[in-house]
C-alpha cells in the first residue's frame, strides 16, 4: 500500500482540518499537522508521567520530551512509510523516537502503552483545541447578537411560522433568541471540554506492562495534559468521542438556524437584512446581486455535521478490547467534524458582524400585514360571548370572507354589529406582548455567560 493512499492510516492522521471553498477560521486548518503534534505531545507527556511514577529516570524522560518538541530530529519519512503496515502511525513513530534519543533514553518512550492509548489521548487533545476555537467564534457571534438585541430591543418585525406571516415580534426578541442559542451552545461546549479524558490501559486494559504503577501513571499523564483521569480504559466504550460529536452537532444546528434566518431575511422580496461586505457577495453573471455569502457558507458547513456525527455514533459499537475498523473510522471523521463546525461558527461570526438590518422595511411589513393582528383582536373581542374556540373559528371565517370577496379584512370587521368593529380596526396596533422583558432576560443571562466562560478575545 502506498504511503500516500487515501486508505493509508498515516494519510488519515496527516489530514488537517477540513478544507474547501467555505472553510474559514482557525479551526478550519491550524498551522502544521495537528495529529502529529498531538501524538508527540502525548508521547512527551507519557515520558514525564512515567518519570513521576518512578518507572524511568528523569533524565531519560527529559530527553524524550525534547525529541517530541523537535520533530525535525525524527525520521518522519520512515514513519509515513511504515504506518500502513502497522495499521496506525504510532508504532513507527515510537521507533523513530527511540532512534532519536538513543539507547539510554529509549526505555522512557511509550512506557507501558499501546497505540490506542496514544491515538485516543491525542484525539482528546485535538478535540479540546478544536472546541476552544469553535467557542471563540461562538463568543464573537453571541456578542454581535447581544448588540443587535440591545440596539433593536423594541423595533417591530413580522414573525413567521411555517414560512408564512404570523404576528409581529421584535428584532430584539429574534436576536435575543439567537443569543440564547449561542450562549447555550457555549455552555455545552465548555461542559464537554472540561471532562475530556486521558486514555491509558496498555495492550488490553490490564496495565500489566506498567510494573504495578499503571493507575498512578494514568493519573500523572492526565495531569500532564490537563485531561481527566478514568477508573478503567474506554477502549471500546466510546462515550468521550460521542460527547464531542454530540456537542458539535448541537453547535452546528444552532449556527445553521441563525444562518438560515439571515438568508431568508435577505431575500430580495423581503429585504429586511443585508450582509455588507466589500470583499464578497457579488455574482459572476448578475452585477446587481448582493448574496449573503457568509450566512450561506455557515449553513453549508453546518449541514455537513449531522452525517459526520452519525458516522461517529455508528462507530460506537466496537469489538471486545479494540475496535476493528470502527476505531479507525473515527480519526478522519472527527477531524472533518471539528473543521466543518469550526468553519460554520467562523462564517456565522463574520455574517453577524457584517449584518445590517432595515428596520423601516420591517416596520412597513408589519403595518402592511395588519390582518393577522386584526383577526386576533376580533377573536379576543368575541371570546366572552362565544368562547375561545368559537371565537377563533368566527375570526377565521371573517378572514376567508375578506379573501373570497376581495375586500380588506378591516372593512369586513368594521361592518360587524356583534362587536365594535370600528374600534377594533382603530386599535389593531402591533402587540408584541412581553418581548421586551424576555430580551432583557436574555441579555442578563448573556452577561453571566460571559462572566463564566469569557467573551471574544
Amino acid at each position: 500500500m502506498s504511503p500516500t493512499s487515501q486508505t493509508d492510516p498515516v494519510s488519515i492522521l496527516d489530514a488537517t482540518f477540513a478544507r474547501g471553498p467555505v472553510s474559514a477560521g482557525a479551526a478550519a486548518g491550524p498551522a502544521g499537522d495537528p495529529w502529529l503534534v498531538a501524538l508527540l505531545e502525548v508521547e512527551g507527556a507519557l515520558a514525564r508521567a512515567a518519570a513521576r511514577a518512578g518507572l524511568v529516570a528523569g533524565t531519560a524522560a527529559d530527553e524524550v520530551s525534547r525529541a517530541c518538541a523537535d520533530p525535525a530530529r525524527l525520521d518522519l519519512a520512515a514513519v509515513a512509510e511504515r504506518a500502513a503496515d502497522a495499521g496506525n502511525p504510532v508504532p513507527p513513530l515510537v521507533r523513530a523516537l527511540q532512534d532519536a534519543v538513543g539507547p539510554h533514553a529509549a526505555r522512557a518512550v511509550h512506557v507501558g502503552a499501546t497505540s490506542q492509548d496514544v491515538v485516543d489521548t491525542a484525539a482528546m487533545l485535538l478535540a479540546r483545541r478544536g472546541l476552544q476555537l469553535v467557542d471563540a467564534d461562538l463568543a464573537t457571534a453571541a456578542e454581535a447578537c447581544a448588540r443587535l438585541a440591545t440596539d433593536h430591543r423594541d423595533d417591530v418585525l413580522m414573525g413567521r411560522t411555517l414560512l408564512q406571516q404570523a404576528l409581529p415580534i421584535t428584532v430584539g426578541l429574534k436576536a435575543g433568541t439567537w443569543l440564547a442559542g449561542l450562549d447555550g451552545a457555549r455552555a455545552r461546549v465548555a461542559a464537554v471540554a472540561a471532562t475530556l479524558p486521558v486514555q491509558y490501559g496498555g495492550a488490553v486494559g490490564t496495565l500489566a506492562a506498567s510494573s504495578g504503577s499503571g493507575v498512578d501513571l494514568r493519573r500523572e499523564l492526565a495531569a500532564e495534559l490537563g485531561l481527566t483521569t478514568t477508573e478503567v480504559p474506554w477502549f471500546t466504550v466510546r462515550l468521550p468521542v460521542a460527547d464531542v460529536a454530540g456537542v458539535l452537532g448541537a453547535v452546528a444546528g444552532v449556527v445553521a438556524t441563525i444562518a438560515l434566518d439571515v438568508v431568508l431575511l435577505a431575500q430580495t422580496e423581503v429585504g429586511e437584512a443585508t450582509e455588507v461586505s466589500a470583499r464578497r457577495g457579488g455574482s459572476s453573471a448578475m452585477p446587481h446581486k448582493n448574496n449573503p455569502v457568509a450566512a450561506v457558507s455557515a449553513r453549508a458547513c453546518a449541514r455537513r455535521a449531522p452525517g459526520l456525527v452519525a458516522t461517529l455514533f455508528a462507530a460506537m459499537e466496537q469489538e471486545h478490547e479494540r475496535g476493528a475498523g470502527t476505531w479507525h473510522v473515527e480519526w478522519p471523521t472527527l477531524t472533518e467534524l471539528l473543521g466543518t463546525v469550526g468553519s460554520a461558527a467562523s462564517w456565522l461570526s463574520e455574517c453577524l458582524a457584517d449584518l445590517r438590518l432595515d428596520t423601516h422595511r420591517m416596520a412597513a411589513a408589519v403595518a402592511a400585514a395588519g390582518d393577522p393582528q386584526l383577526a386576533r383582536a376580533l377573536a379576543e373581542a368575541l371570546t366572552p360571548a362565544l368562547g375561545a374556540g368559537a371565537a377563533h373559528d368566527t375570526a377565521a371565517a371573517a378572514v376567508r370572507t375578506a379573501a373570497a370577496e376581495g375586500r380588506p379584512l378591516a372593512e369586513v370587521v368594521g361592518q360587524r354589529t356583534d362587536v365594535d368593529g370600528a374600534a377594533l380596526v382603530a386599535d389593531s396596533r402591533p402587540d408584541v406582548g412581553e418581548a421586551g422583558q424576555q430580551v432583557d432576560a436574555a441579555l442578563a443571562a448573556h452577561v453571566l455567560t460571559v462572566q463564566e466562560l469569557g467573551g471574544p478575545s
